[in-house]
């Protein structure tokens, strides 16, 4: 299920994402540094089953390691206390993040050899788009 987005994956293009991360409640000096990050993404399966999705960038790295349609705690990259779900829908690697009664969600889907990854806070839809590294 997961096997089309197994891979390293670089940032191409970014749109909208600091509207995203300001609806989502990120400080201006977090949202500074969330839009000079060019972070690869890596997403990879463990012999256990577990799913590891770690976005690597120069000014910081995060990692969670889950498996699909269990929720668990995440601390998200800016801090937030989050409970976190990830399911397979029409082939999107669909992320529900839950905190403080809000609730923000990541779609991701592979398409031509890339990688989209749709940000959705309410009415705010960011979306970064991924190429396959080498």
């Amino acid at each position: 299920m997961v096997e089309q987005f197994v891979g390293k994956w670089t940032l191409v293009s970014s749109d909208n994402f600091d509207e995203y991360m300001k609806a989502v409640g990120m400080s201006f000096a977090t949202r500074q540094m969330g839009n000079l990050a060019k972070p690869n993404l890596v997403i990879s399966v463990g012999d256990d089953g577990l799913i590891s999705m770690k976005a690597e960038s120069t000014l910081k790295t995060a990692a969670i390691k889950f498996k699909l349609n269990e929720e668990f705690d995440e601390t998200t990259a800016d801090g937030r206390n989050a409970k976190s779900i990830f399911t397979i829908e029409n082939g999107k690697l669909v992320q529900k993040q839950s905190w403080d009664g809000k609730t923000t969600t990541l779609e991701r889907e592979v398409n031509d050899g890339k990688l989209t990854a749709k940000c959705i806070m309410d009415d705010v839809v960011a979306v970064r788009t991924y190429e396959k590294a080498a």
